[in-house]
């Protein structure tokens, strides 16, 4: 199956900027969705964000005007541009594809680590 490899986490202080790069070892155009979900400690897995294959985006509510999810299907890759940083988006960064009906598509990657300080 697709190999997913999350990067571009770090540390951070609030109202800074991060952008997150997913890469796929295959195609990501044939999938519904790409998104972007994380994890804080001691929550569940939240969705973030996603983008459908024909360019539709939609967001959680906590990040919206905030965040911005976009893809190059050239590249096999997703991105999340993530500004005006806050501490509770703490926490660990997941990518993966999804169907239609909300389920994802592959196993969960190590993910990649965000850490905003106040």
């Amino acid at each position: 199956q697709v190999q997913l490899v999350e990067s571009g986490g770090g540390l951070v202080q609030a109202g800074g900027s991060l952008r997150l790069s997913c890469v796929a070892s295959g195609s990501i155009s044939v999938f519904y969705a790409m998104s972007w979900y994380r994890q804080a400690p001691g929550k569940q897995r939240e969705l973030v964000a996603l983008i459908t294959r024909i360019g539709n985006t939609n967001y959680a509510d906590a990040v919206k005007g905030r965040f911005t999810i976009s893809r190059d299907n050239a590249k096999n890759t997703v991105y999340l541009q993530m500004n005006s940083l806050k501490p509770e988006d703490t926490g660990v960064y997941y990518c993966n594809a999804r169907d239609s009906v909300g389920r994802v598509r592959f196993d969960w990657g190590q993910g990649t680590q965000v850490t905003v300080s106040s």
